[in-house]
Formats: structure tokens, C-alpha cells, sequence
């Protein structure tokens, strides 16, 4: 059983920056993928940032250039640096861990207003 634990969300002005982190129940980056996925209310779960099997990575379109996806294995911690940070950016996000199973955190909520 993998547990993730997010943690780094809040309330930020548009053009603000904040740091997600996902903790990991283990040392889990050499047998799972790692994503970011985030929901906003009255849509669809959708993948924001992951890293590929060859240790790449892959953005949506809509955070290429503003957000970055890294990891730190010794912490076992998963981050997600969001720059530029606009109103549509509001959301609930996600740590996502997958293999032959998926596991999910529990969700950290990202408000971006005035």
C-alpha cells in the first residue's frame, strides 16, 4: 500500500508562486510514475505534470513554462513549483503514483484570487 500525503496549497494572489509537495510512504520513484493531476469544481480530474518511465517529463499545455515537476528520491517527496499563477489555476491538486495499481493523495486546494 503506497500513501501520499500533499501538502503546500493555500491562497495566492494572481502572479504569485506556490511549492506543492507530495510525500511518499516509501521509496517508490524506481517501480511507480509520478504525477500531478488537479480538479476544478465541476470538472474532470486532469493530469497537470508527470514524469515518463525514461525519466522524462510532460506538461499540460495549459502550465507549460509556469510549473515545473521534480523530485527529491533521498525525501521520497515529489514537488510541484507553480510560477505565474493565474485564476483558472484554482483547484484541488492531486499526487498521483502509478504502476500496476494507482494510488492517489488526498488533495491539497489551490485558490488564485484578489
Amino acid at each position: 500500500q503506497v500513501q501520499l500525503v500533499e501538502s503546500g496549497g493555500g491562497l495566492v494572489q494572481p502572479g504569485g508562486s506556490l511549492r506543492l509537495s507530495c510525500a511518499a510512504s516509501g521509496s517508490i520513484f524506481s517501480s511507480y510514475v509520478m504525477c500531478w493531476y488537479r480538479q476544478a469544481p465541476g470538472q474532470q480530474r486532469k493530469l497537470v505534470a508527470g514524469f515518463t518511465r525514461n525519466g522524462g517529463t510532460n506538461y499540460s499545455d495549459s502550465v507549460k513554462g509556469r510549473f515545473t515537476i521534480s523530485r527529491d528520491t533521498d525525501k521520497n517527496t515529489v514537488y510541484l513549483q507553480m510560477n505565474s499563477l493565474k485564476p483558472e489555476d484554482t483547484a484541488v491538486y492531486y499526487c498521483n503514483a502509478k504502476s500496476e495499481y494507482v494510488y492517489w493523495g488526498q488533495g491539497t486546494q489551490v485558490t488564485v484570487s484578489t
